[in-house]
């Protein structure tokens, strides 16, 4: 074997792991689930400023990875609708140089997108040839991130998730175990309907995946590389997703459930449209990487487990 061939075998055997974002919801699990295959290198908001060009090319130049997982998001979205020069910055620029900096290295980028790009008019999951029509700033700029890394390509992954909450972070879950101490009464909206996600799903399938290609399961880039949906299965309102959450935190958590009260999108008026449905279907996902998700109600109760646990 030459001198190149063992390196190359080395790296794909002790890959350099670059995490944008470790401090997140997302890029915590990311962290976890990867120790141990690889170097890791993660980096947080207080550690590079995403916004900021320059210092998101030299943070890859100087860890030189192999793989790049961008976790990292302006996901602020009814903020967005007057920061809309920093929601472009961090989630169309930065993943612009972030795309850039793997095409020149070889390297495997990996960036999370939103249902957020389509506007909700359809009626059945959305497919990845679907349209894009997002009704925000917040999706606007996901989406101009997906176009700026498709149109850079290389060995890249871009994967459209909904509804993405976990154990850590600013989250939907969080915020009714959080409300459900506060309040008697919540009322919440039930004419909005998605697959509420898990940062641990997530997580497991990005590793299920990149460590295949990195082992050579998936084929040439060409065979792989694209974009995805990758959300749980199964869907639900808002609404039918908070009486969920209040059926098991009142067991696993102790938490007395609030009287909740359904209520339509224009009741609740917010700076940012929301699409109504934003159920993205998997099976594009599922047939090329053989990858599919828990259900949206096994994953809630892995979650309601983890915090349980870490009383």
């Amino acid at each position: 074997m030459n001198a190149t061939a063992a390196m190359a075998v080395i790296q794909k055997e002790n890959p350099r792991i670059l995490i944008v974002g470790n401090a997140g919801q997302l890029g915590r699990e990311l962290e976890k689930i990867f120790v141990g295959f690889g170097s890791i290198f993660g980096v947080d908001r207080e550690s590079v400023d995403l916004a900021d060009p320059a210092q998101t090319r030299e943070l890859v130049r100087r860890t030189a990875p192999d793989v790049i997982l961008n976790a990292a998001a302006y996901t602020a979205v009814d903020r967005a609708e007057s920061e809309r020069d920093l929601a472009y910055a961090i989630n169309e620029g930065a993943p612009r140089v972030l795309a850039e900096e793997a095409l020149r290295r070889d390297a495997l980028f990996v960036h999370y997108s939103t249902d957020y790009v389509f506007d909700g008019g359809k009626s059945s999951p959305w497919v990845e040839t679907d349209a894009p029509n997002p009704l925000s700033v917040y999706g606007a700029s996901k989406l101009a991130g997906e176009l700026a890394v498709e149109n850079i390509g290389g060995k890249f992954l871009i994967f459209r998730t909904s509804w993405v909450y976990g154990p850590h972070g600013n989250n939907f879950l969080l915020t009714m175990l959080r409300l459900a101490r506060e309040r008697d009464r919540l009322s919440i909206v039930d004419d909005q309907i998605g697959a509420p996600t898990t940062s641990i799903e997530l997580a497991r399938a990005t590793h299920a995946i990149v460590t295949g290609i990195l082992a050579g399961r998936f084929g040439a880039p060409q065979d792989w590389a694209g974009l995805y949906h990758m959300t749980c299965s199964g869907s639900v309102s808002w609404f039918g997703f908070a009486q969920a959450i209040f059926a098991r935190a009142a067991e696993l958590l102790a938490i007395k459930p609030p009287a909740l009260t359904p209520i339509a999108t224009k009741d609740y008026p917010t700076p940012a449209a929301r699409p109504r449905n934003s159920v993205l279907s998997n099976a594009k996902l599922q047939a090329r990487f053989g990858v599919e998700l828990a259900p949206w109600e096994s994953a809630l109760d892995e979650t309601l487990h983890v915090l349980r646990n870490a009383k």
